[in-house]
């Protein structure tokens, strides 16, 4: 349902703080959870502690975001990331595409921060540059000289205006407070430095799979849009240089054939306890696996893309 006004009790919205303008879906715990343990054989209900229902809010922003925002814990991750295993991250030979556009935007000798690298999948693609990982459940090598187990709250503690370019790639739709993480991002970069963020975002293909779970609770928390960025960057001061869509990848394409092979695609329900909409992404699942084995990423230059990638620069020198 939509609503005009925005009474005190919606809502606020996790970057600017003013309340949610239009309720979008409530969708139940108990349903996610249940798809959860189908799918990946993971135990979500922890994450979800004492509620039985989200509600999916769309802020004046642009932004969707779950009410309350209840990010997956560390047995969630841990079931999940034994499930998916090194599948789930990108590789040198399968990279995401916003590492390859974010990377044209580093500069030689650079001191680049990854925020959330988990196995360091951007680091071959700035060797230019001086790069240092930052995970506080690093997963990569344990003796890495180029990353540590740390929070990026933590590693400010002796790291501020330290970066020329700070990065999180797929992370801040994870957090429950992700202008909270946007402006540590900020504190890391030096004046006149850069940060550079990517995100997933609506309208998207991913957002119109049904019952598409990468794209819930308690794994993503917020869907993005070009306001939503802009506000973003606005809320710490700094300059946005450019949002710009992701293009399509080996490392993503499977969810653009899965949204194009769908017999049912979201628009307003994202959703849905209904046989009709389990069968549609099985069938999505299993013909869009075909066709991106036989096709790879799309070609396609008007595409949505994958996600969006904002550069932002930090005023001073």
């Amino acid at each position: 349902m939509t609503i005009s006004e925005a009474p005190s009790d919606h809502p606020p919205c996790p970057i600017t703080g003013d309340p949610a303008t239009e309720l979008v879906q409530i969708v139940s715990c108990g349903f996610l959870a249940r798809l959860w343990e189908i799918e990946f054989k993971v135990n979500a209900r922890p994450s979800f502690g004492g509620a039985t229902h989200l509600s999916l809010w769309r802020s004046p922003t642009g932004l969707l975001f779950f009410s309350p925002a209840l990010a997956g814990d560390a047995e969630f991750y841990h079931g999940f990331y034994r499930t998916l295993g090194p599948k789930l991250f990108p590789r040198e030979d399968r990279p995401r595409g916003e590492f390859l556009l974010a990377a044209s935007y580093i500069e030689a000798g650079a001191r680049v921060l990854d925020v959330g690298c988990g196995y360091g999948g951007f680091r071959p693609f700035v060797t230019h540059a001086n790069y240092f990982g930052l995970d506080p459940h690093f997963v990569g090598a344990a003796d890495a000289d180029w990353a540590c187990a740390q929070t990026l709250a933590e590693h400010l503690a002796g790291n501020t205006a330290s970066y020329d370019a700070v990065c999180a790639f797929q992370v801040i739709e994870h957090v429950e407070k992700p202008a909270q993480i946007f402006a540590e991002m900020a504190a890391a970069a030096k004046p006149g430095g850069r940060v550079i963020v990517g995100v997933p975002h609506v309208p998207s293909a991913m957002a119109r799979i049904p019952n598409f779970l990468l794209n819930a609770p308690p794994h993503h928390l917020t869907w993005w849009s070009e306001g939503a960025l802009r506000a973003l960057a606005q809320s710490q001061g700094l300059i946005v240089e450019t949002i710009r869509h992701v293009a399509w990848s080996k490392m993503d394409s499977l969810v653009y054939w899965i949204e194009r092979c769908s017999p049912v695609r979201c628009k307003d329900i994202y959703f849905k306890p209904a046989w009709s909409w389990h069968a549609s992404a099985l069938v999505g699942f299993a013909l869009g696996s075909v066709m991106d084995r036989l096709f790879g990423p799309p070609r396609r230059t008007r595409d949505e893309g994958s996600g969006l990638l904002l550069v932002a620069r930090k005023p001073g020198a």
